[in-house]
């Protein structure tokens, strides 16, 4: 399938599945004329990029752990796993940023706020 029937069928510029193939997300075959052909499967590969971007996963995550998932034994399982180490990491950020609201909204009480 050509870059303009993949970007359709999952909703997405060509510019975004070019920047996908330069971080190494995604890959073509190049044809003679050096028209990008990818297989179908790229579309599910895509479909869960996009997904993983909504849920707060980087590029960067995504780069890392997409390999493995492919090759999973039990992909649902180590998707899964990723789902619960994400939201443990948000989980900790957000408790993280109460603490830090809490000293915030003290030190506003203060005459010198950045006094320690």
């Amino acid at each position: 399938m050509r870059i303009g029937e993949l970007a359709q069928s999952c909703d997405v510029s060509r510019d975004t599945l070019r920047f996908y193939e330069e971080r190494g997300l995604i890959a073509a075959q190049r044809s003679a004329n050096g028209y990008r052909d990818y297989p179908p499967e790229m579309v599910q590969l895509v479909l869960y990029i996009k997904t993983a971007q909504r849920l707060g996963f980087t590029l960067g995550e995504i780069g890392s752990s997409v390999g493995a998932l492919w090759q999973s034994p039990d992909p649902d399982t180590a998707v899964t796993q990723l789902l619960q180490d994400k939201l443990k990491l948000i989980e900790t950020r957000m408790a993280e940023l109460g603490e830090l609201r809490h000293e915030l909204q003290q030190r506003l009480g203060q005459r010198c706020p950045l006094n320690p």
